[in-house]
């Protein structure tokens, strides 16, 4: 991953920690540095950053991973009854990280992955809440578990609900690139959608939203519906 002189690793670092992700230090060579970013459950890679910029060393900071502390030695990750580790950095309501010891938003929990219509139900409750990070996480866990033919859906949906978050956050940038990319996946499922998901409906209020910006009112943006009833069946 390469960035633009103006736009050093630091920058593309915070950019990806204010999405939500997670990162880890993979190497460290020659007073280098390579980082991968993972997605925000700290599972899949995504991307690398290998600099040797010390602003990029200073920023870590030592750390070998988004979720240790400053001070790495006495930095350990909580975990679940199982002894799986767990995301516990605290994050407001649109997902951004918060100092620890912070009183957060309650996550969605790490391996939560619903059913079709259970996910679709839960997904847009958490949209008219105006959790949409949360709401990303819920579909990004079906995701993970759906067929092969189904990925793309559940992908486009996770993405559409982080442009969403990225609106509310007030970042244009973001908000264009996640509901590109959602237009791009769901577009396909338009002519027999799974799941009563209203892919017209919700490809056209992406492309709403982004005929708006950059000067659009988050506030003024209803949330996506994400299937053609206001309230899908949890049975279906």
């Amino acid at each position: 991953m390469t960035q633009p002189a103006e736009d050093g690793p630091v920058a593309a670092l915070r950019r990806w920690e204010d999405l939500g992700g997670t990162w880890r230090v993979l190497a460290e060579r020659g007073g280098g540095v390579t980082v991968a970013l993972c997605r925000c459950d700290g599972g899949e890679e995504v991307e690398r950053i290998s600099s040797a910029d010390p602003a990029l060393l200073a920023h870590l900071g030592g750390r070998r991973s988004s979720e240790d502390e400053l001070a790495p030695a006495a930095a350990e990750r909580e975990r679940d009854t199982r002894g799986r580790a767990q995301n516990a950095r605290p994050r407001d309501a649109l997902g951004r990280p918060l100092p620890r010891g912070a009183t957060g938003v309650p996550r969605v929990p790490d391996d939560l992955v619903l059913p079709p219509q259970p996910a679709l139900a839960e997904a847009q409750r958490l949209l008219d809440r105006g959790l949409p990070f949360h709401a990303h996480e819920v579909l990004e866990g079906t995701w993970k578990a759906a067929p092969a033919g189904e990925r793309d859906l559940w992908q486009g949906l996770a993405q559409l609900a982080v442009g969403y978050t990225h609106l509310l956050r007030g970042n244009p940038a973001g908000t264009t690139t996640l509901l590109r990319r959602a237009q791009t996946r769901l577009g396909p499922y338009a002519a027999d959608p799974p799941h009563r998901v209203d892919v017209v409906g919700l490809v056209a209020w992406a492309e709403a939203v982004l005929s708006d910006l950059p000067g659009a009112e988050a506030n003024g943006v209803a949330p996506p519906r994400l299937t053609g009833t206001a309230d899908p069946d949890p049975a279906g």
